[in-house]
This record gives structure tokens, sequence and C-alpha cells, in this order.
């Protein structure tokens, strides 16, 4: 190995530039998801930049080797260290080529350096490279459980029945017979067409909060922005997988999820509640995994919260973790 570099990014246009070389670390990482791609990230940052950029990245040999995309944050006096795409992803991590087990710590050791007092990774996967980084002398750390992520397994077959129970299968029949009765049914991926998708993904997720005389997530103008960016970018990377499901040419669902590696993700969705009899949600999940099988996917992720409706798919808990390091000061 040729010998390692670090160095820190704290700038925007310092750490967009980065992009090509980004892409490449990400797709060789085994266990990176969509949540760590430029795509997603940058367009995150792009949409809130809510602090100061102190980005850890590692070179070898020409090549990036780790990149930890991080910002601080100063919360009354006490800077921390925060993962850029906070709260809106569901999985994060830091990015480390498998070939380079020295570059993490390195890189660990150099954002060491910088004036943080909390150090937050938060929504670790299993088998994050963040969770087996070494805890610094001058810390002490908290390590919890964060967030159920319910995941099927799609253990064989062509089709849903090797991998979804017979009750939810047979939901999902009534389903599509309930929908044949309000219109013609079409079912249509159009993340090409990612404008159409967002906006129809847009108008049903309003529509159906406000009935419930509250804000969801996408009220927020920032939440849309990331969206508005990083769809068309998740899309040209060949990530994002986007159906409506129409009745009569009227949209009455949609569903935005993700898909690389042999893993599925599901979002988030909206549907139309004068149609909740034809259980729109469901057909399109339904669509999803079955189109996931196809692809040769091997989990299905619903991502964070243990809604009711995940586990009548089948789907078993599998369960984020955060690690917090806090330095410890000492009174002169």
């Amino acid at each position: 190995m040729r010998e390692l570099s670090t160095n820190l990014v704290v700038d925007w246009p310092a750490l967009a530039a980065l992009a090509p070389q980004w892409w490449e670390l990400w797709r060789r990482c085994p266990s990176a998801t969509p949540f760590q791609s430029p795509a997603w990230l940058l367009s995150w940052w792009e949409a809130f930049a809510p602090g100061q950029l102190l980005c850890g990245v590692a070179y070898a040999g020409g090549k990036m080797k780790a990149l930890f995309p991080f910002y601080l944050e100063e919360t009354e006096g006490r800077p921390r260290l925060l993962p850029i795409g906070i709260s809106l992803s569901d999985y994060l991590d830091v990015l480390v080529d498998p070939q380079c087990p020295e570059a993490p710590q390195a890189v660990a050791d150099k954002m060491c350096e910088a004036r943080w007092l909390n150090w937050s990774f938060e929504d670790m996967p299993p088998g994050a490279s963040a969770r087996h980084l070494r805890l610094p002398r001058s810390c002490c750390e908290i390590l919890a459980m964060q967030e159920a992520c319910p995941v099927i397994h799609l253990r064989g077959g062509r089709d849903l029945e090797g991998c979804v129970p017979a009750r939810r299968r047979r939901q999902l029949r009534r389903a599509r017979v309930i929908a044949a009765g309000l219109g013609e049914i079409r079912v249509f991926r159009c993340e090409e067409d990612s404008q159409y998708f967002l906006d129809v993904l847009f108008a049903l997720h309003r529509a159906r909060w406000r009935e419930r005389e509250q804000a969801g997530v996408l009220d927020d103008p920032r939440v849309q922005n990331l969206h508005e960016k990083a769809l068309p970018r998740l899309a040209a990377g060949g990530l994002a997988r986007c159906y409506v499901l129409a009745l009569d040419r009227r949209p009455v669902g949609a569903y935005y999820g993700f898909l690389d590696r042999g893993r599925a993700y599901a979002y988030l969705g909206g549907f139309d509640t004068a149609f909740a009899d034809a259980s729109p949600g469901a057909i399109l999940i339904g669509q999803a995994i079955a189109d996931a099988i196809e692809e040769g996917v091997s989990e299905f992720h619903f991502l964070r919260g243990r809604e009711a409706y995940k586990y009548g798919w089948g789907a078993v808990d599998r369960w984020n973790h955060h690690r917090v390091w806090e330095r410890v000061l000492i009174d002169a």
C-alpha cells in the first residue's frame, strides 16, 4: 500500500468537487447504501447546510480510500460533530475502501484535531464501519440501539409466495379487485420523469396529512428541495425506483424507493385517502417487492419505524445504533 494521506474538507466547492472520486469509493464499499452516495448527501447539504462542513478524507495511490461526511453544529457554545444527512437518512455510516483497512482510523485521528466536544454517529446499520473505530483516549462514549428498520428476506421463488405471508397476499389480491372496480388500474415506473413523480408524491402526501390537520415531513420547502435535487441524481445512477398507481389516469398512490446491490429500500409513499378501500399503498409495495425479486434482490428494507403494516408483509426488525463520543474536559 502506498503512503496514506489525510485532510479535512471544510467548504462546499471542495466537497462538491469530490463527487467523481466519492462515487468510485461508494461503489467499492459493499455495505454502502444510496443514503451514503453523493447523489443523496450532496443534495442534503445543498438543501440544509446547517453548520460548518468538516469532512475527513484519506487518499492512497491517487484514490480516495475513506470519506467521513460530517459538519460542526454550535449548540450553546458546545460544538458537536454530526453526520451530513442526519434525520432524513435511514442509514448512515462512513465510507471505507475494504482494501485499505487502516484508512478509517487515520481519518478519525485527523478529525480529532478539530474543535468539537461531541461527535455523533447516527443511524448506523449492522456492520457499519463506524462501529469499529477506536475510541479516542480523551473521550467517553455511549453506544445504544436507536431505531428498528424492518426487513423482508426475499428467500427464493419468482413471486411473493416465497417471502410474503399468505394473509397479506390474499389482502393484496382483494385490493386489486376493489381497485379494478373503481377504474382502469395502471402501475408505472416514472423515476426518469422525476418532477412529475415528485409533484404527484407531494400532492398526495400533503392532502393526506392535511386531513389529519397536521404537517407532514414534505411540507418543509427544504425537504422538497432535497428531493428535487436528489431524485434526478439517484435516477441517473440507476438507484431510484419510483412508482405511481393511477385509476382511470388519476394518480391515487405513489411509492418512492431505491434499489442497489441486492437490496431494495421503501423510503416514502403517499396515497389518496378517497381510495383507501383499494389499498393503493399496499398495491404499490407489492409491485415494488415483486419487481425487486425479478431484479435478484435478497432484502427489502422498510427502513425506520415499527409501523404494524410492515410486519404484515413478513418483515423482521433489524436495529440501527448510534455511537456518541464526548470529550472529557479536565480542569486546569
